[in-house]
């Protein structure tokens, strides 16, 4: 029994994007929300234009993305390297949010943009 319950659970389904991928979902979707989940002196130190703070390690996560988010228009997620964002990309699924993870978080963000330029 508990082998089936294994075999039957489904994984909160997201997409994870490159950075260049990334950029042009930012680029071509004017509704989208952007969302840093990472700690707020992370954030300070830098950041995506436009992006809102909402830090994935806090207790209350969800109930702050629910207040902040509109479950109508999709969700782009990042963090530092990509770890948490996953973590929280996963929770908003669950919570019914249309979301779109940067694989390589904002130092990866970082390297692509720097090396456009």
């Amino acid at each position: 029994m508990f082998l089936s319950f294994l075999c039957c659970a489904q994984k909160p389904e997201f997409t994870s994007y490159s950075p260049e991928d990334f950029e042009k979902l930012l680029k071509n979707n004017a509704d989208i929300q952007l969302v840093d989940v990472r700690r707020p002196e992370e954030f300070e130190a830098g950041h995506i234009a436009k992006a809102i703070l909402i830090n994935v390690q806090e207790a209350d996560f969800i109930n702050k993305a629910r207040s902040l988010l509109d479950k109508t228009k999709p969700v782009a997620v990042y963090c530092r390297s990509g770890k948490r964002s996953k973590d929280a990309a996963g929770q908003l699924t669950k919570a019914g949010f249309t979301v779109y993870d940067l694989d390589t978080g904002y130092l990866g963000w970082m390297e692509f943009i720097n090396a456009k330029e």
